[in-house]
């Protein structure tokens, strides 16, 4: 499990004032703020962020040490990260993505499916990205109670019964 978690990523500037255009990945979008101050995912830069106003698809925001439109672009891309113990604990049944990746994926008969790539999120539900040995394309498995009934974060596994035909 990794120290820092991505919270989210600055888009570029927001008008002519050194204001930036934030995307937020937290459950609440609005917390961000709270996870202040944010780093890169090296630790090379931190910043102190403050939410102005939201926006379409995120927040106006000021970082600390930007003050110009120019100086806001060059952010663009920048993902911001947040030390593990600032964050919430979850329930039981709740994790972070970045738990999941890398996590090896098990059917119920104890055969190998392959390694958590990444967990996407395209409106519905997410989905477990999985790369599969032997297949050169990934598999999307819903990332459902009935798909994936187990999670062992310790033994970094996940016991999968995946819909027929999937794999």
């Amino acid at each position: 499990m990794s120290d820092l978690i991505c919270v989210g990523a600055i888009a570029g500037a927001f008008g002519v004032r050194g204001e930036i255009r934030i995307k937020s990945f937290c459950a609440i979008p609005g917390d961000i703020e709270t996870y202040s101050p944010l780093t890169t995912e090296d630790g090379s830069q931190s910043y102190t962020l403050t939410l102005s106003r939201p926006i379409n698809n995120g927040f106006a925001a000021n970082i600390g040490g930007v003050a110009t439109k120019e100086q806001a672009d060059a952010l663009r891309g920048t993902r911001l990260f947040a030390r593990r113990d600032q964050l919430p604990s979850l329930p039981d049944d709740e994790y972070y993505h970045t738990d999941l990746i890398g996590l090896e994926v098990l059917d119920t008969g104890g055969q190998s499916l392959g390694h958590v790539k990444s967990v996407q999120n395209h409106g519905a539900a997410d989905l477990l990205e999985i790369h599969a040995p032997g297949m050169k394309d990934t598999v999307l498995l819903p990332f459902t109670l009935v798909a994936v009934p187990t999670i062992d974060l310790t033994a970094g596994r996940i016991i999968a019964d995946p819909p027929d035909g999937l794999f």
